[in-house]
């Protein structure tokens, strides 16, 4: 997701409010959606932060979900929980901010809690709504590092809840059909994937994802990490090592985060698979080679648009709402108790590659991953 500003969080945190599977071999990530059993009520999501892509993404998709609605906020700013009342129909029951967020647990209301904060936040909300009793979408970058994703993942599995990790392009019809060709080596063994993806960063300079202690990195959290995905799910392999350099060219606007970063991954496969991110570059591309033909997607990440070729000709799949489809299959995941194509587990895997890239940065060498 693109920056916005987020002034109420931001303040929330100055004011030191806070409280101190296998991806591709598994069937699950290329099976179809959780079918929605007959006469299941809706569930209710509620969003926790309130911020550019929450308003400008879940929340409308939420208005074309099937089986899942929005049902709450929690938010930190009291004008915002007036408009997005009178915007979505919110009853005031339903409505917490971050310092009742625990209440939630009392609200039969909602069933899944949507934490979309600064990634320094993320670790803390999910454990908190597990413990709520809910089960949780968290938005990626899933934390901090992998050790953070492990102590989400044990705290949701200790409550009995599902977490899933927004990673909406698992359920895009591109993308899908760009893992189905690559893991299925529908066109032989795919031998070479390149693909990148960033934007010229034209944000708040004093934003959050700016700062490295709430952000944890600059375009290599942000946007590399759809990159990294794109080359996971192509192989349906996990890489073994990384080395990777980095440029920087505005020193003052990213002087605590990374701007642009290249890496090289080693896979099992021997494949040569190549990545970018940026904060100061339009990327946004897919590209796999295989030893009897080729597939791309660009643009490959975006919210709509995505567009794609197999062996140069147009890959014609739909463009769709992802993140309806996303947010829907994970309510059916919950109303049925299965878990999701996308779980805690799957956001540690990018996290322990992201955690190797850093530490490539810093050593200058090839560094193993996990």
């Amino acid at each position: 997701m693109k920056p916005s500003v987020k002034t109420s969080r931001r303040d929330f945190i100055r004011k030191g409010s806070l409280v101190a599977g296998s991806l591709a071999l598994s069937p699950t990530l290329l099976s179809a959606a959780c079918k929605s059993p007959d006469n299941t009520k809706k569930l209710g999501i509620a969003l926790v932060g309130l911020g550019g892509y929450a308003g400008g993404q879940l929340a409308p998709a939420l208005q074309k979900t099937k089986n899942c609605y929005l049902a709450g906020i929690v938010t930190g700013t009291p004008s915002k929980a007036e408009e997005w009342s009178k915007k979505y129909n919110i009853p005031q029951k339903n409505i917490y901010n971050y310092q009742t967020f625990d209440d939630i647990a009392k609200n039969p209301d909602i069933d899944i809690v949507y934490v979309v904060l600064p990634v320094s936040m993320h670790k803390e909300y999910t454990i908190r709504a597990a413990q709520a009793g809910k089960h949780v979408i968290c938005e990626k970058p899933m934390a901090l590092n992998a050790a953070d994703c492990r102590e989400m993942i044990n705290a949701c599995k200790k409550a009995n809840k599902l977490l899933s990790i927004g990673y909406r392009l698992h359920f895009e019809p591109h993308n899908m059909e760009v893992m189905r060709l690559g893991q299925k080596q529908v066109f032989g063994k795919v031998t070479k994937v390149d693909t990148g993806n960033g934007f010229v960063y034209g944000g708040d300079p004093n934003a959050w994802r700016l700062k490295k202690a709430l952000a944890g990195g600059g375009g290599l959290m942000d946007m590399g990490i759809y990159a990294i995905q794109g080359a996971r799910y192509t192989l349906g392999q996990e890489p073994i090592a990384v080395k990777a350099t980095q440029e920087k060219t505005n020193h003052e606007l990213f002087k605590e985060v990374d701007e642009t970063v290249y890496w090289e991954l080693k896979f099992p496969g021997g494949q040569k698979v190549t990545g970018k991110s940026s904060y100061n570059n339009n990327w946004g591309f897919l590209r796999a080679e295989a030893e009897k033909g080729t597939f791309e997607l660009e643009p490959a990440y975006g919210y709509d648009g995505i567009d794609g070729k197999i062996n140069g000709k147009p890959m014609q799949q739909p463009n769709i709402i992802q993140q309806a489809a996303q947010m829907d299959d994970f309510a059916t995941c919950v109303a049925m108790n299965k878990q999701s194509r996308v779980p805690g587990e799957e956001g540690e895997k990018d996290m322990k590659v992201i955690d190797a890239i850093y530490r490539s940065l810093d050593s200058g060498k090839w560094e193993n991953i996990g």
